[in-house]
């Protein structure tokens, strides 16, 4: 089995107009600042942009 990295943790993305929210992982030495991606919110039935939310 692969080892689990030291710098990957569980991160939260929330909707920036909805409560809707997506839980992923990503690499905190590639990527030490908070993640914005555009992503589909079911809610609203469009693409919006979801930003990194802290623990």
């Amino acid at each position: 089995m692969a080892k689990k990295g030291k710098g990957v943790q569980h991160t939260r993305l929330k909707s920036t107009e909805s409560g809707h929210e997506y839980h992923t992982r990503k690499n905190k030495q590639k990527h030490p600042g908070r993640l914005e991606i555009k992503k589909y919110d079911p809610l609203l039935g469009k693409h919006v942009l979801y930003r990194e939310e802290k623990k």
